[in-house]
């Protein structure tokens, strides 16, 4: 008796609209969850050329950006020094130049580097 009961509750027929569509849908989904396994399965065992390209030209880009920034902060700093001191003694005002041309020398040769 238990046999026949339990082939009766996996005969379609038997199934309520609800059930029939919980089903369907599980369908859908284990579907959908293969494709992206596949999916996932294929770019995690062929790592894209193009995208590792453009990850390293977008780091060299952003590193020379920092750099300009840097060196544009800095200056500005250092004018502004040049400025609120220009009163006061001119050798300080020296050494300052000397020391904005040697950062924008280094900051040239990172950029040149890049």
């Amino acid at each position: 008796m238990e046999q026949q009961q339990h082939g009766s509750l996996l005969s379609p027929p038997e199934l309520s609209p609800l059930e029939q569509e919980v089903l369907e849908e599980y369908e859908r989904l284990s579907t959908n969850m293969k494709t992206l396994a596949t999916l996932l399965d294929n770019l995690a065992s062929n790592p894209t050329v193009g995208i590792l390209d453009g990850l390293r030209e977008l780091e060299r880009k952003t590193s020379l950006a920092f750099t300009l920034l840097k060196a544009s902060v800095y200056s500005i700093v250092l004018q502004q020094e040049i400025d609120w001191g220009a009163g006061g003694e001119e050798q300080g005002g020296e050494e300052a130049k000397e020391e904005e041309t040697k950062v924008e020398e280094e900051d040239e040769e990172e950029a040149e580097r890049l």
